[in-house]
């Protein structure tokens, strides 16, 4: 099992990976998912975390999925983190959720919209454990080290920064790639949401677009521009996944992708 306090020594080695479905939507494919990404990742020799949200609570619909039930999709990250010896990471939404899914995960990860809540971002922290904090699509990369402080404050110094783009007029984002190296300046892993930042939100439809041909130029860019870790959401069949299969890369695609982004790390350090 990757040891997650290597983490902040990545940049010696090769990156690590978040990678999973949007959301947990049973087990099974929770679990042919993990399994191909874990012969992967072993192969590849790249430390890999396991994600999976164990419920959507920021939809713009009220009929969007939400989740099978707290309990059951907390479980079921567990399972994976048992079967395949791996660690596991999904977002938390309010204070009470942290010590409920600390109590199956490795790392609380922090919604980019929530990154600003402070009783949210203690809350992740009194927990011990790693607490991912996505940047929100509203700040700068330089605002992120407020959050890391809170967490730090709080007692914990095991803390993770993702990218995922900002807010580009009403329905789009963009990169900034200069914030990578900023963040990473607060002694702190640093990821980019390969993903999330090609989403196309705000749609007349109520459902999120995205650009998942541009996850490979995202990926590359963040890598050569020495991210620690790479974030990315992958599944079977995007387009009948239940949550954000706009933005996903289709599972058959990771090998090749993860292949070029180890040449361009080679390439770098």
């Amino acid at each position: 099992m990757m040891k997650l306090d290597k983490l902040k020594h990545t940049h010696t080695n090769n990156f690590f990976l978040m990678a999973g479905p949007c959301a947990i939507e049973g087990e099974d494919i929770a679990l042919r998912i993990a399994e191909r990404i874990v012969e992967l990742t072993d192969k590849l020799q790249i430390p890999f975390i396991f994600k999976g949200s164990f419920k959507k609570a920021n939809r713009s619909r009220v009929d969007s999925f939400t989740g099978i039930g707290d309990e059951k999709a907390l479980k079921i990250l567990q399972k994976v983190s048992q079967t395949f010896d791996v660690p596991t990471v999904t977002d938390i939404h309010e204070s009470t959720d942290a010590a409920m899914a600390a109590a199956y995960v490795d790392v609380l990860q922090i919604p980019a919209f929530l990154c600003r809540q402070t009783d949210l971002l203690i809350a992740a922290a009194q927990t011990g454990k790693y607490v991912n904090v996505k940047k929100g699509q509203f700040l700068s990369a330089g605002s992120m080290k407020f959050a890391v402080d809170k967490i730090k404050d709080a007692g914990n110094n095991n803390v993770i920064l993702t990218d995922r783009g900002n807010t580009f007029g009403y329905q789009d984002l963009i990169v900034d790639f200069r914030g990578i190296p900023e963040m990473r300046s607060f002694d702190v892993p640093v990821v980019m949401d390969c993903t999330h930042s090609l989403q196309q939100p705000n749609q007349t439809s109520g459902i999120t677009g995205g650009k998942p041909a541009l996850i490979e130029t995202i990926a590359k860019a963040a890598i050569a521009v020495g991210a620690d870790g790479l974030f990315i959401e992958t599944h079977p069949d995007p387009k009948n996944a239940k949550s954000d299969g706009a933005n996903m890369l289709p599972l058959d695609l990771l090998e090749d992708l993860l292949k070029k982004l180890i040449r361009i790390r080679e390439a770098i350090i």
